[in-house]
This record gives structure tokens, sequence and C-alpha cells, in this order.
């Protein structure tokens, strides 16, 4: 039996993240300032047909499947990213050690947000992303080393993402302080948090399952563009 979260983006776009959406109720997608990301209801030529009509610009959307999905025409595949997609089932309440100060990041940040996310790479952050909402982050000397926030928010469940830290400052457990405080700020609202991550990215992988994710299902992105020919 499929798992709504087997399908993120569109459950997210059909329920509590619908006054972002665009378009019909087979083929969605988010505010091109928000983020890049389009959901079908089912993968088939003519979900792929409707958005390649209604495409905003000539930007890239990226996809989330559990399986191989064939990209229809007209469209080109521009990558093909393997993710692990984790959902938490630690404890309620982890303990905040309070070691390192922690601001909630506004408008104000988005220009260093975006620097950093370029820095280290941990997907794609647009310059409205941040209404996402729940954005925090650690600075060092004034300047902001390490943060993530909330994306995706299909029902029940509610995502961690840009979780990113500035190569200079790996090692402190800045990583791990605001994942705890995102943990405990989800739980708080009756919803259960999950994430996705690379499958090769092993290091952030046994720093999720040390706060208590586990791992639920792999999944792909594919990120496509319109053809050329």
């Amino acid at each position: 039996m499929s798992h709504l979260l087997d399908h993120p983006i569109y459950h997210s776009l059909i329920s509590n993240h619908k006054h972002y959406a665009k378009g019909t109720h087979d083929a969605l997608f988010y505010q091109r300032a928000m983020a890049s990301f389009a959901g079908f209801n089912q993968f088939n030529d003519e979900s792929f047909n409707w958005l390649y009509e209604n495409h905003p610009d000539d930007g890239v959307f990226i996809l989330f499947a559990i399986n191989e999905v064939e990209i229809s025409q007209p469209w080109s595949l521009i990558a093909k990213i393997e993710m692990s997609q984790l959902v938490f089932e630690g404890k309620y309440d982890l303990k905040e050690d309070n070691k390192f100060q922690i601001h909630h990041l506004n408008d104000a940040h988005i220009d260093e947000m975006k620097a950093l996310v370029e820095l280290t790479k941990p997907g794609p952050f647009e310059s409205r992303t941040i209404d996402f909402g729940s954005y925090f982050g650690i600075f060092n000397e004034g300047k902001l080393v390490a943060m993530n926030g909330q994306r995706f928010n299909p029902y029940q469940f509610r995502e961690i993402s840009a979780v990113c830290t500035h190569p200079d400052f790996l090692g402190k457990g800045y990583a791990e302080e605001l994942l705890i405080k995102q943990i405990n700020q989800v739980l708080k609202q009756n919803e259960r948090p999950f994430l996705h991550v690379r499958a090769d990215n092993f290091g952030a992988i046994k720093l999720y399952e040390k706060v208590g994710f586990k791992i639920r299902t792999g999944m792909v992105a594919y990120v496509i563009g319109k053809s050329r020919i």
C-alpha cells in the first residue's frame, strides 16, 4: 500500500501547502520564488505534458519518486539524485544543551543563507524559500556558519530541510543542536519530522540516526528542464 510520504511534494501541495500551490489537482508546483519542486498525482504523460504547457519560465523542476520514473518528452532529464528518506522515531522532547546561541533567521539573513547553501549544497534555496518558516542558525563572530529550516508539510508530517554547516566549522556540534531544536519544534505542533538526504552522505545519515531518525525508504530526485529540441 502506498504511503503518503512516497509522494511528499504532491501531498504537501494538496494539504498544508495548498496556499503555495499552482496547477491542477493532478500536477502541482510551488510558487517559483519559494521552490522549484513539482508533484504529480500519477507519473504519466498527461501530467508531464500539462506541466510543460504551463511551465512559468525556463527554469528547472525537481520531482521526487520512490520508483524509477521515465521522464516524458518534451522534458529533458538534467540530473538524477539517489536519496534516502528518514522519519523521526525517537523520543519526544529531546534535551537541548543550549551550548550555542541559536538565532531565528529572517529576511535580513537571506543573502547569508543563500551563500551558505551555495557553498554546502544541501539542496535548492530560492529568494523566498524562507517563507516555509522556522529557519534557525548559529553565528560565529557575526558570520552565519550553520542553519536548518522546514519545507514540505504533507498532512501530519513536516520536513526538516536546508541542514548545512560551513566546512570550516564542522565537528563542533552545530548541526546536532539545530536538529534537536527543529525536532522539538515539530513535535510540539503534533507533527512528525522527516527529511531527505543524499544516499551517499553517510556522515549526515549517521547524525540523523543518532538523534532518532530511521531510514524509511530510498527516494530519487529527478531534475528536469524544457527540451531544446
